[in-house]
């Protein structure tokens, strides 16, 4: 057994164990913390696979990001997980139901699977040879879809904006700054001398 196989049945293995701890953890930031090392460990399945930019992908994105956003969130929020535990045993029958079908749906895709024919050829004239995936996934977004790639970033763009707006709430009770107050402001209006006697209070 080589190295590969080794690493394989490595990341798997801790991949399975981390996915279910994630589920059965009573802390959600255990859950949380669990979830970050099964990331790590798919991202290694990636890099076995030689989809680096995948791997990639999933540790800047998910592990820097989405799962940092979970723990402050977990962290931050009062939530009482006791109550939300006691809430649970009457949604088990249903949860184990949904998880039969979905196990049972995808042994049933996974029975049915079979290369195409000339799937290596294709997997050849998509990737040159000498040229890492990344390289040329980067070559036909920024060649063949730039425009596409573009749009998306605008899109992302015009949802970031619309989740501020919507979000934001103006309350009278707290002080803003105003720029053009500031920046249109005389000097002279703006302090008032006092002549204090010696000896005397204001």
């Amino acid at each position: 057994m080589g190295i590969t196989a080794v690493a394989f049945y490595l990341f798997a293995l801790v991949s399975v164990v981390s996915g279910l701890m994630v589920v059965i953890s009573r802390n959600p930031v255990h859950s949380v913390l669990w979830l970050v090392l099964a990331f790590f460990s798919s991202a290694g399945l990636f890099v076995l696979l030689g989809a680096e930019f995948v791997a990639m992908l999933l540790v800047i994105v998910y592990m820097g990001a989405v799962a940092v956003l979970f723990l402050f969130v977990v962290m931050m929020l009062d939530v009482d997980f006791a109550e939300l535990r006691g809430q649970l045993a009457q949604y088990l029958p249903l949860g184990l139901l949904i998880g039969v079908i979905l196990l049972m749906e995808l042994g049933l895709v996974f029975s049915q699977w079979s290369f195409a024919p000339g799937h290596v050829a294709a997997r050849a004239a998509v990737t040159p040879e000498g040229v890492t995936n990344t390289a040329a996934l980067g070559q036909l977004i920024y060649t063949r879809y730039i425009y596409l790639f573009q749009a998306s970033g605008l899109i992302l763009l015009v949802a970031m904006i619309g989740a501020i707006v919507l979000t934001m709430r103006h309350r009278t009770n707290i002080k803003r700054q105003d720029i053009l107050e500031q920046i249109y402001r005389d000097p002279a209006a703006s302090m008032d001398l006092k002549d204090v006697k010696p000896g005397q209070g204001l």
